[in-house]
């Protein structure tokens, strides 16, 4: 009886063991198929081959409809590793044009799962990226020779306008970030780098699609599976209206040619950037193709900084522009009226005269202040607002108050504009000053240099430019943008609504007024257009590393608003010695179309002008 129930014991044991095993056998399927993707795509390359199917990328258009960026053909050499047997790899390298040293270093690249990390010897890979037309026809005539490799149909970025670098930006490989950040991309892969080419780079793309072609036992592609029926079609990008005028961005560049700075302009009605000039600029066309890299890193190691976008990153302290700002927010807080006169003795007359003033009528009201850019009168609205016992217990929140209407106008944040890399200027704090000078030791007169324009405050010229347009606005703006139009969809709200400053309507009115008449009879003569009113405001900003940058910003006609303009020429003095005619010079194109034959001698002083830093040459 022992004997028989030790065999009746040993019959579950040996069916619990058979048990177990298929278990673990039906566990580790499940493993293979289903939680480890790499067995299925072995299983599936085999069989199959998905060849992506790129689309094409969204167009670019100026406001005017005119062709900005479009695609022209380009090819991938594309490699599938496991196929690669007998190459002739002298031959291969000299019909492509690289060095065997490369070819090496380009496979050891890819089979790199550090670099690329979705490596597979039975998936495509991309080899060499952006073959031009006539290399494309090259190998394709010998491809046959070259087992494991082939060509995969791509586009790349051309330019009908060889303006409007910066703007625009380029496109480039996307990184391994990139890749982690959105399951769209796969290495090799291009998406915008800079530029509209970034900041719409979701619209411009499109999606791709999908061919699956079936693949003999030896890995050659037989013919499409089920006809088809399974592949998805790409859908191209979306097109792009910018709200630039490229001619008139032309212009521009035109002007700044052999100079350093910037000239934004926008139109007040709707925040659209018109132009937005950076000198000095590149040509675009360097950064398409197998050169781009090489292009790239020769404009990165240039001393002059052509990749710097200087209207968005520039930061300047503002100079005598930024009286409008202050008188604005002298008027709201009811530190000055249009009707308070201050004397000017060449200056500050409290400070001794410091800061300096130039010769003028005195005393004088808000209007010919701004006409004339009077320093000491500034200062006086300044120390009055700062000092004003009967709305504030001391200076703190008295200051808070200065700086919050500061922000209001859009200063010492960024504006939000569509672009990357927009710098927020300087706008001190109270806190600011009570780490530098001591909670209790500072006043109106231990700063006040920021009256004027100076000392602290920091701003780009895209901020000064959109303080014109709120001017000319009497009060309010629209967070400037340089797209307008996106194929099928609308444009984010945030371009759309108007933002308010807080500061009443009727103080806008003194400060339009002085504006004007500095065109007519101030600083900013040079500014006048037959049959236009003008409004306009210099500044000089001081420079500690050399000549003082001219600085202008302007904004006409004067009761209708249709354009607002700032400009920045680095090193270049006055400000109505080259920044006022520029900007005149864009205006005058823009409202009128052309220069009228009396100013052309204007248009020839300003283009024919070279004003660089030794070694600078503009591109």
């Amino acid at each position: 009886m022992k004997n028989k129930y030790q065999f009746v014991n040993r019959k579950y044991v040996l069916g619990g063991i058979a048990c177990v095993v298929v278990l673990l056998f039906l566990i580790r399927l499940f493993f293979l198929q289903v939680v480890n993707s790499d067995y299925k795509s072995f299983a599936d390359s085999n069989a199959f081959f998905k060849k992506t199917l790129y689309p094409s990328r969204g167009l670019i258009y100026d406001r005017n409809g005119k062709l900005v960026v479009y695609n022209q053909p380009a090819y991938d050499i594309m490699v599938i590793m496991r196929d690669v047997t007998g190459l002739d790899t002298l031959g291969f390298c000299n019909t492509i044009g690289i060095s065997k040293e490369r070819f090496l270093a380009r496979i050891a690249e890819i089979k790199n799962k550090e670099i690329n990390p979705g490596y597979s010897s039975y998936t495509p890979q991309v080899f060499l990226t952006q073959l031009s037309l006539q290399e494309y026809g090259v190998l394709q005539e010998k491809l046959y020779r070259y087992p494991g490799f082939s060509i995969r149909s791509r586009s790349q970025r051309n330019y009908a306008r060889l303006s409007a670098a910066l703007l625009l930006g380029y496109i480039g490989e996307v990184s391994k970030s990139d890749i982690e950040k959105d399951d769209y991309y796969v290495q090799g892969d291009y998406a915008g780098i800079a530029g509209v080419e970034k900041s719409y780079e979701k619209y411009l793309r499109g999606e791709k699609g999908c061919e699956i072609l079936l693949r003999d036992a030896h890995g050659r592609i037989m013919a499409s599976y089920e006809n088809g029926e399974h592949d998805i079609a790409p859908v191209s990008g979306k097109n792009i209206e910018m709200s630039i005028d490229i001619e008139l961005q032309e212009y521009g560049e035109k002007l700044m040619k052999n100079k350093v700075g910037s000239i934004v302009a926008i139109e007040p009605s709707t925040g659209q950037l018109l132009a937005m000039v950076s000198s000095p600029t590149y040509d675009p066309s360097l950064l398409i193709g197998r050169q781009r890299g090489a292009n790239h890193k020769i404009l990165e190691q240039d001393p002059n900084k052509p990749l710097f976008s200087r209207p968005l990153m520039a930061q300047y302290p503002p100079g005598s522009t930024f009286k409008t700002a202050q008188a604005l927010a002298f008027l709201q807080e009811k530190a000055i009226t249009p009707q308070s006169a201050f004397p000017c003795a060449h200056g500050y007359p409290p400070l001794g005269g410091r800061p300096a003033c130039h010769g003028h009528a005195s005393p004088l009201t808000l209007v010919p202040a701004i006409a004339t850019s009077c320093n000491s009168y500034f200062c006086f609205g300044l120390r009055n607002m700062l000092n004003n016992r009967d709305l504030y217990p001391n200076i703190h929140p008295a200051f808070e108050a200065w700086k919050n209407h500061m922000v209001d106008m859009g200063f010492g944040y960024p504006l939000g504009v569509d672009l990357p890399n927009e710098k927020r200027g300087m706008i001190p704090n109270g806190k600011f000053y009570d780490k530098r000078y001591g909670e209790n030791g500072w006043n109106a007169h231990t700063i006040i240099s920021i009256a004027i324009g100076q000392g602290e405050i920091l701003v780009t010229p895209l901020q000064l430019c959109n303080l014109a347009a709120t001017i000319a606005n009497r009060g309010y703006f629209y967070t400037p943008h340089v797209v307008r139009k996106i194929q099928d969809t609308p444009l984010d709200s945030i371009y759309t609504e108007k933002r308010y400053t807080h500061i009443a309507k009727e103080n806008y009115l003194p400060v339009v007024e002085g504006m004007a008449n500095a065109v007519t009879g101030g600083t900013s003569r040079g500014a006048q257009l037959e049959g236009i009113v003008v409004c306009g405001k210099t500044g000089t900003a001081e420079n500690p590393h050399g000549k003082d940058h001219s600085i202008f910003i302007t904004f006409a006609p004067k009761d209708d608003p249709k354009i607002a303009i700032a400009v920045i020429v680095e090193n270049a003095g006055f400000g109505a010695t080259y920044a006022v005619p520029i900007a005149s010079l864009v205006m005058e194109k823009y409202l009128k179309g052309k220069i009228a034959d009396n100013r052309k001698y204007v248009e020839d002083r300003i283009t024919n002008t070279t004003i660089l830093p030794v070694n600078v040459k503009n591109k």
